[in-house]
């Protein structure tokens, strides 16, 4: 464990494939797995603003990786090591590295798809937080990696304060490969409404209030049989760097004494 809350060195792992990637953990208690955004690491998303400080001392472990094409992950650019699924098939071969049997796990935006994929794939943690998601951002892919690819290819070119630059200028402070980020958009994997209903764990649906990036949170969390739905100030960028974030997740987690086993 590093001795401050903002400088967690890496963990590495092989992952399927034999690619290297990397985690970063802190606190101790009940595992907790959460994934980050699309461009970010899990620097940004999750330590960089306090979010894994204000969970961690509620009593949690928490586990957090880099995903393929991010952070001090891998990043190849061969197409082939970007099969469908692998962002999800990552993630279960870290819980398995890990020897996780009772956990919690949780993602944002790009996370977010991941851990409902990961869930399809068997996964089954206790409980799970899908943040910064709705609906069609799970059901229906292809807009949202056809948004993706135009600010990919255009780098450079977007008009000043439009999205698309907006991305670009994120993009540039992660310091993100945007070859390998174009390859991330082939593991996309549309998710069957029956199978996000087939979710009966607990589930925190977590999203800013002016947020609709991945289309409506509100019907995610009607779909779902056991979900709470909870708003915090700001919209798909903004939200994530606010400390309201990192303290909806601790208030839902709360203490992990009380978790029925």
């Amino acid at each position: 464990m590093a001795s401050s809350p903002t400088e967690i060195e890496p963990l590495f792992f092989e992952s399927p494939g034999g690619y290297r990637l990397a985690w970063r953990e802190t606190g101790e208690g009940r595992p907790l797995l959460l994934l980050h955004g699309f461009f970010s690491n899990a620097h940004i998303n999750w330590i960089r603003y306090g979010h894994a400080e204000t969970i961690a001392v509620k009593g949690y472990r928490l586990i957090m990786p880099d995903l393929r094409a991010h952070g001090d992950s891998a990043k190849p650019h061969d197409p082939e090591a970007y099969p469908p699924d692998i962002l999800a098939r990552d993630a279960i071969a870290l819980v398995e590295h890990l020897g996780l049997t009772d956990y919690d796990l949780g993602g944002y935006s790009l996370g977010a798809r991941t851990v409902v994929r990961m869930h399809v794939l068997g996964a089954r943690p206790a409980r799970m937080i899908i943040s910064g998601m709705g609906l069609s951002g799970l059901t229906a892919l292809a807009t949202r990696a056809d948004y993706f690819r135009k600010v990919l290819t255009g780098l450079g070119e977007h008009p000043r304060n439009s999205p698309e630059w907006m991305a670009e200028a994120f993009l540039k402070t992660t310091g993100g490969d945007p070859e390998a980020l174009l390859q991330i958009l082939n593991v996309f994997t549309n998710t069957p409404e029956e199978a996000i209903a087939a979710i009966d764990i607990p589930t925190l649906v977590l999203a800013g209030e002016d947020d609709d990036d991945n289309g409506s949170h509100e019907d995610l969390a009607a779909l779902l049989p056991d979900a709470e739905h909870v708003e915090v100030p700001g919209n798909h960028m903004s939200c994530i760097v606010k400390p309201e974030f990192g303290q909806a997740i601790a208030d839902w987690l709360g203490d992990p004494s009380f978790i029925a086993r």
